[in-house]
């Protein structure tokens, strides 16, 4: 398997929420808590791309800021592809608190011979839920300077891998990965996808007591 970078976009204070996401709290950790812990079993360099890291200097990762700031998500992308130590990385942003580690070790399977991987669900691509390589910096860059933020607008210049539901199903049937949180309405339902995990584990190990 590919050894890879991990590099969250920590996008900053929420308009819809009004504070940062990446420090909203589920099951007693923030997102960014969460996010790490995962990203720690995929790899040793994880970056987050942040304009204010004094917020996250006690996390212990590598802090980036952009190095064109203002944009947006591309911005962050490429900011930490030029970081990453790796020919690979996954790129995530910080409001996904139920990231999948094995769905991203498949992904991380289907990497070589390819500049991106990246899921496919309901016909919509998952462009902060995938995988890029640093063949994409230049394609990124013309983007960045005709101020062409879209994400998949490069997709034309490089291989990309998509990545369909019906292999999706077999890691992470219920898509959870790709959950994430913008609204209040939002985090409370993902608090409550939280507790009903916790009590799925709980009775399961509890199952396994009686055999």
């Amino acid at each position: 398997m590919l050894t890879i970078s991990c590099i969250v976009l920590a996008g900053g204070e929420s308009a819809r929420i009004g504070t940062d996401k990446a420090f909203l709290k589920i099951g007693g950790k923030t997102l960014i808590e969460q996010i790490l812990e995962k990203l720690l079993r995929i790899g040793d360099d994880v970056i987050v791309v942040t304009n204010s890291p004094e917020r996250y200097n006690h996390l212990g990762v590598r802090l980036v800021s952009d190095i064109s700031p203002g944009k947006g998500a591309l911005g962050g992308i490429y900011s930490g592809l030029k970081a990453s130590k790796n020919e690979y990385s996954f790129v995530v942003a910080c409001d996904m608190p139920f990231l999948n580690v094995n769905l991203i070790r498949y992904m991380t399977l289907l990497a070589s011979g390819h500049d991106v991987v990246i899921p496919r669900v309901n016909g919509l691509l998952e462009p902060l839920h995938a995988i890029y390589s640093k063949r994409c910096i230049p394609s990124i860059e013309r983007l960045l300077e005709k101020d062409d933020l879209k994400i998949v607008r490069f997709f034309s210049d490089v291989r990309v891998r998509y990545v369909e539901e019906e292999e999706i199903n077999v890691l992470d049937p219920k898509h959870l990965s790709f959950f994430n949180i913008n609204t209040l309405e939002d985090l409370e339902k993902a608090r409550k996808l939280d507790d009903e995990g916790k009590s799925n584990r709980t009775f399961r190990s509890k199952d396994r007591g009686f055999r």
